[in-house]
């Protein structure tokens, strides 16, 4: 076939195809399920709710949405449950670094390959709290009380990001903490407020209505910077104004915790794909921008290659500190 055959073969197919109706992309046909991989009031949950008011504001997508709290097993409950979703589009699941740090240091049923990696949204920072009325002024302090070996640390789960920064404080302050898990921040801020806790590691968001409210406050704040000042939060002080860990003493330089949303399994790329710029449209919206920095997180997006090559990465990392606790599942 010459040349010219091909062209006009190939002509007559585009003018064939200008005729019919293109292919439409796929779109949500009943409700959306936000699966929040932790209980109320914590900072997974928070995530969930804060994309679903956005998306039904702005109607991103004419579907209802409703959240719901699989926050069981250290989160293991959600994952599981969109692992049994396979194939299913309407299960969206929200959740942190323990999607694949989990299954490296406990027997659960799932593994973050059973899943469909949509986006790491943002980064979480980590605080070093305290009740309001302790005698700590900062860090130091703290790590000099702790040495008594009584001190107890509240944290979101167990063998999960919470309790690894705090085998972290452990060794870089060569002091012993008791480790008491709990299903969310939310539930180990009360813990604290209520004495039954000398320190947590929350994130902002989850303790921030504590410390706007008086009952407890930061010491430092796990970054190789001070986080941006933004609006007060009590009557004198802002994130701005909490030092770093490494100022006062306590050698992290950083830990932080990617905020992440995945689909089941075995959904078709088109399905994907929706929900991956569902989530870029949510990020550009002035309200993700309240919330980041009410929040104090660092704005992100990671998906595709750059999501797989953070978690490789962060896997790398925590099987070294599972390793020398003896976490590892054999």
């Amino acid at each position: 076939m010459g040349r010219t055959s091909i062209f006009m073969l190939s002509a007559a197919a585009t003018v064939l195809a200008g005729t019919m109706p293109a292919l439409s992309a796929w779109q949500p046909q009943k409700p959306i399920e936000f699966v929040a991989t932790a209980g109320p009031g914590g900072g997974t949950d928070n995530l969930a709710r804060a994309v679903q008011n956005i998306i039904t504001k702005h109607k991103l997508t004419e579907q209802p949405i409703v959240v719901v709290n699989k926050g069981g097993g250290s989160g293991a409950e959600g994952y599981v449950y969109g692992k049994a979703s396979a194939g299913d589009p309407y299960k969206v699941i929200f959740g942190t670094s323990n999607a694949w740090q989990q299954p490296l240091v406990s027997k659960v049923a799932f593994n973050y390959t059973d899943l469909t990696p949509i986006a790491a949204m943002a980064q979480d920072e980590f605080l070093l709290w305290v009740k309001q009325d302790a005698p700590y002024k900062n860090a130091g302090d703290y790590l000099k009380a702790a040495g008594s070996g009584e001190f107890k640390m509240g944290g979101a789960q167990s063998k999960d990001t919470d309790e690894v920064l705090t085998r972290m404080i452990e060794k870089a302050g060569k002091v012993k903490l008791t480790y008491i898990p709990f299903k969310s921040g939310a539930e180990t801020a009360v813990q604290l407020a209520g004495g039954h806790l000398d320190s947590h590691v929350n994130n902002p968001s989850e303790s921030l209505g504590q410390w706007r409210g008086g009952t407890q406050r930061p010491l430092c704040v796990f970054s190789p910077k001070r986080l941006p000042q933004g609006a007060k939060v009590t009557a004198t002080e802002g994130w701005g104004d909490v030092p770093t860990c490494v100022e006062q003493g306590l050698d992290i330089k950083q830990y932080e915790q990617p905020r992440t949303v995945w689909l089941p399994g075995k959904v078709t790329p088109d399905q994907a794909a929706f929900y991956i710029d569902l989530m870029k449209k949510v990020q550009a919206t002035p309200e993700w921008k309240d919330y980041i920095e009410k929040t104090s997180q660092v704005d992100t997006f990671l998906t595709g290659a750059e999501f797989d090559k953070f978690i490789k990465e962060d896997l790398d990392h925590v099987k070294q500190v599972a390793g020398e606790q003896g976490w590892l599942v054999k």
